[in-house]
C-alpha cells in the first residue's frame, strides 16, 4: 500500500510504502539508507560520485557527507542515521530505523543539451522493519526542472526529461523507484535518472536510497 501527498505547486512530495511480511530476505539489506550516488560519461569523460553519507544497521551506524560538486552533477551534503532498537527483550524483538536526509542537489548535465537543469532543496527517504513488516517512504521540497507527478504515485514511474521544446528524450527519470522480492523486504530509490542515448551521455543518477527487510 502507497500514498503520495503534494503540497503546492512545486512544494513537498511525500510518499509511504507499508508491506507486509514475516520472513527477511538475504537479497535485501536489513537497513541503508543514503543521499545517493551518481556516475556517467559525458563528452568522454566519466563523472563518478560514490554512495553519500551511506549508513548500515550492521555497519557504520551513522554517516555524514560534505558538499560534493563535479561537473554536471551536485550533492549538497547530508546525514544518515540506520538504528535498531530492541522493542521487547524477552523475546528478543528489534525494530529497523534507517534515514537519510540531503540537501541542495543539482544535475546540469543537460543544460547544454537544452535539457532541464534539476534542482531539490530538501529530500528525505526512510525505511523501517519490524516483524510485521517494513514501511518505506520520501519526501523532498523545492524541486524546479521535475515533472508534474500524478497522485496516487505508483511504482516505478517513469518520466521523460526532454529537450526544450522538442520530442527528444535525453534521460528517463523513475520517481518511486521499488525492488520488492515478495518478503515483505523493500528497497526504494527516490529518483533514478538513466540517460538515454539521443544526450551522448552514458549513466545513471540516484537521488535518496534506502532498503530493509522484517526483524526476526
Amino acid at each position: 500500500m502507497s500514498s503520495l501527498r503534494r503540497l503546492g505547486l512545486g512544494g513537498v512530495v511525500i510518499l509511504t510504502i507499508t508491506l507486509v511480511g514475516a520472513t527477511p530476505a538475504l537479497a535485501t539489506e536489513e537497513g541503508i539508507a543514503l543521499n545517493g550516488r551518481a556516475e556517467f560519461t559525458k563528452g568522454g569523460t566519466t563523472i563518478k560520485v560514490p554512495p553519500q553519507a551511506r549508513c548500515d544497521v550492521n555497519g557504520a551506524v551513522t554517516a555524514t557527507a560534505a558538499k560534493v560538486s563535479k561537473t554536471g552533477v551536485i550533492f549538497g551534503g547530508g546525514t544518515s542515521t540506520c538504528k535498531t532498537t530492541v522493542v521487547d527483550p524477552e523475546t528478543e524483538t528489534t525494530k529497523t530505523e534507517s534515514v537519510s536526509t540531503g540537501k541542495d542537489f543539482e544535475l546540469s548535465a543537460l543544460v547544454s543539451l537544452k535539457g532541464p537543469r534539476i534542482i531539490i532543496k530538501n529530500y528525505k527517504v526512510n525505511c523501517t522493519g519490524t516483524q510485521a513488516g517494513t514501511n518505506a517512504g520520501f519526501t523532498y521540497s523545492g524541486a524546479t526542472g521535475l515533472p508534474t507527478l500524478p497522485s496516487p504515485l505508483p511504482a516505478n514511474y517513469v518520466a521523460p526529461l526532454k529537450k526544450s521544446g522538442t520530442s527528444t528524450v535525453l534521460a528517463e527519470a523513475t520517481f518511486n523507484e521499488q525492488n520488492l522480492p515478495g518478503d515483505g523486504s523493500i528497497a526504494l530509490n527516490m529518483i533514478h535518472i538513466r540517460f538515454k542515448p539521443d544526450s551522448g551521455i552514458d549513466g545513471e543518477v540516484i537521488i535518496g536510497r534506502t532498503a530493509c527487510s522484517p526483524t526476526p
